[in-house]
């Protein structure tokens, strides 16, 4: 079962969702620098040794955040999809769609800085050993959505087409850059409309690309 941060609170009936769940938090307020078992098992309310009867170590903790983080990326593509009106036009709706999931990927990096970059963290040489992923579903589940909005765009083309070689990797290399600029000097900086501007040019670009592919 997927954890779902609840707020400071936790209830034990299932402690290891409300570790992952206490993690999330840390994530959330500081990124996968903060995850840390000690420090979920003091929150939840129970000794560290009672965390480690269901995490080895700290590695194990940030695979399953990790995998929380992704799940929630994708989720908030997914609905950032959904809210965008429909059309008759079958080209111009799959590339409204390509559209609208780029920018609910880039628009859940700068809301939740914590959780974006723990998404795509590297467990260190320490937590290596302990740092065994999940099913692997959410991992991908991001790049699925990118990847079958792409061979829609070619679908839908006049004529139909097939997709670039690896233009998926090129479209996730725009909308995953730019995020990371945006919360970074210098873009971290920009007035939120100057942002939006940005944002929008970016999509933009994405989806041109793939309509002349």
């Amino acid at each position: 079962m997927a954890a779902i941060s609840g707020g400071k609170t936790y209830h034990h009936g299932d402690l290891r969702n409300a570790l992952i769940c206490a993690a999330v938090d840390l994530a959330t307020e500081g990124g996968p620098e903060r995850v840390v078992l000690r420090e979920a098992a003091r929150r939840v309310g129970v000794s560290p040794t009672a965390a480690y009867r269901h995490f080895e170590g700290r590695g194990e903790l940030l695979a399953a955040v990790r995998e929380h983080a992704r799940r929630a990326l994708a989720d908030a593509m997914e609905r950032t999809a959904t809210r965008i009106p429909g059309a008759d036009d079958c080209a111009l709706a799959a590339e409204t769609r390509l559209a609208a999931l780029c920018r609910g990927y880039v628009a859940f990096a700068v809301a939740q800085p914590g959780l974006y970059r723990s998404a795509f963290s590297t467990p260190s040489a320490d937590d290596a050993e302990t740092a065994a992923e999940g099913p692997g579903a959410a991992e991908v589940r991001a790049f699925t959505l990118l990847t079958d909005a792409l061979a829609a765009v070619a679908a839908t083309a006049r004529p139909p087409r097939v997709a670039r070689p690896a233009a998926e990797a090129a479209a996730w290399s725009a909308v995953h850059g730019l995020s990371l600029l945006l919360l970074e000097d210098p873009l971290r900086r920009l007035p939120a409309q100057r942002r939006d501007d940005v944002v929008e040019s970016t999509l933009a670009m994405v989806v041109s690309g793939t309509r002349a592919c």
